[in-house]
């Protein structure tokens, strides 16, 4: 019966409740039935003899005798005898029994004529055909109620199982994580536990997905925090060496080593160096762990800008590279004044220093929608599209001895990435059709 499923319990179930509530009824039914039927048969007794009792009331024997006659000439089907108070039996129709009182199956009528004759009418012959053609429209209409009531009771198995199948069908698919439909909107309580399945099993993807997302971010920032160690402890150990070098050069009073001043001056240098790179190391991990929090003041975009101009102007000029300001004074923006001059300070001298000779910085700014695009272009600069979104890696550098030779730590665009994500402006790295593209969208006030 396990086995089986639960369409074929219900089904089972059905069935036989069924069958029994229709032998109950035919059980408590079936003597008021017999008794309705004995009851109408009589009465059509009684109405079909009353014209011959009627001719026959205060008559002779004789007269009686002709009446009776002439009766069952017209009505043979009818089967009667008439007896008088002795018991005799004054008339009888053919092969009529006159003891047969006490035969079952027979319907029959006493009526008193006058104060010496009885009639006796019996209706045989219809009356077994009758009562045999009841019993077998009774039987026709109890097996058409069980047929009816079968198909009843599988279309109502078949409709309660089938979502209930379907659905756990559904939880197994569920289990293997795999898609499944909804099933049909019902107002019931299967409609509501479907729902409610499927509404836990969205939950559980949308956790399980997020949770996924989690791991890919926690390893991506577990890789990221092993190359930045990786590259971090690689930038410092060289200049360290070269450091240990020279002060070991400078002891042993070797060669050139011994003009102290001048090696002291570079290990000075070095060691400034150094002190930058693990400045904006650590600025870089509190911005990475969010312990830099924004504060948004209002902001003259241009004012920030020109103040910024002044210290690149020089570098800019010695190798005949022109920057140009193209903003208006009216624009204004909500952002954290700090880390906003931060962010411009690398992206600009990131442009001084990798425009070529004579070259052009322009800076301008664009309206689109409720921003400010603030763009930075080197103009007549090209850099590989594969490199491009290296640049914004720890320590990553296009030619790695010119800028170890310019000072650069190779920090500054992962400084910028930084900022600007913590201050959730959008940013991009492109090349154009007149240079290299860098823009970052500011809220307008």
């Amino acid at each position: 019966m396990k086995k089986r499923g639960i369409f074929f319990k219900v089904f089972t179930y059905t069935t036989i409740f069924l069958f029994a509530i229709v032998c109950v009824t035919v059980a408590l039914f079936s003597q008021q039935f017999l008794s309705f039927y004995n009851t109408t048969q009589t009465q059509q007794l009684y109405t079909s003899y009353q014209t011959l009792h009627d001719q026959l009331f205060e008559k002779s024997k004789d007269e009686i005798i002709r009446v009776a006659e002439e009766f069952h000439n017209y009505n043979q089907s009818f089967a009667f005898y008439i007896r008088d108070n002795t018991g005799d039996v004054v008339f009888s129709t053919p092969n009529m029994d006159t003891n047969d009182d006490n035969t079952v199956g027979y319907h029959r009528i006493r009526m008193t004529v006058g104060s010496e004759y009885t009639l006796f009418a019996i209706n045989r012959t219809a009356s077994v055909a009758n009562y045999s053609g009841l019993i077998h429209k009774s039987l026709l209409a109890l097996a058409f109620m069980l047929a009816l009531g079968v198909a009843g009771a599988f279309m109502f198995a078949r409709q309660m199982t089938n979502p209930i199948k379907r659905l756990a069908n559904d939880t197994k698919k569920m289990a293997r994580l795999e898609d499944v439909s909804h099933l049909p909107k019902r107002n019931d309580e299967i409609g509501s536990l479907a729902c409610d399945v499927h509404s836990m099993y969205n939950k559980l993807k949308e956790t399980i997905s997020k949770l996924e997302d989690e791991i890919l971010r926690v390893r991506e920032m577990e890789e990221n925090q092993r190359y930045f160690f990786s590259a971090a402890s690689h930038e410092l150990k060289t200049p360290i060496a070269a450091a240990s070098v020279l002060l070991e050069g400078m002891l042993e009073n070797i060669g050139d080593y011994k003009d102290h001043p001048k090696y002291l001056r570079e290990c000075i240098n070095l060691m400034d160096a150094q002190t930058k790179i693990i400045y904006e190391i650590l600025e870089i991990v509190k911005l990475n762990d969010g312990r830099i929090i924004p504060a948004p003041e209002n902001i003259n975009i241009r004012q920030m800008i020109i103040e910024l101009l002044p210290n690149y102007q020089t570098l800019a000029e010695a190798d005949g590279k022109r920057i140009i300001c193209e903003i208006s004074d009216n624009e204004t923006t909500l952002a954290d004044p700090k880390m906003l001059n931060k962010a411009l300070t690398n992206v600009i001298l990131n442009a001084v220093q990798n425009t070529r000779s004579g070259g052009e910085i322009r800076i301008w700014t664009e309206p689109i929608a409720d921003q400010y695009r603030l763009c930075v272009l080197n103009a007549g600069t090209k850099i590989d599209n594969a490199v491009l979104h290296k640049l914004f890696d720890p320590f990553y550098r296009v030619d790695k001895a010119r800028s170890r030779k310019d000072g650069r730590s190779g920090l500054g665009l992962t400084i910028v990435q930084k900022t600007l994500e913590a201050m959730n402006i959008e940013y991009s790295l492109e090349n154009i059709k007149d240079g290299v593209l860098f823009w970052m969208d500011l809220p307008e006030i």
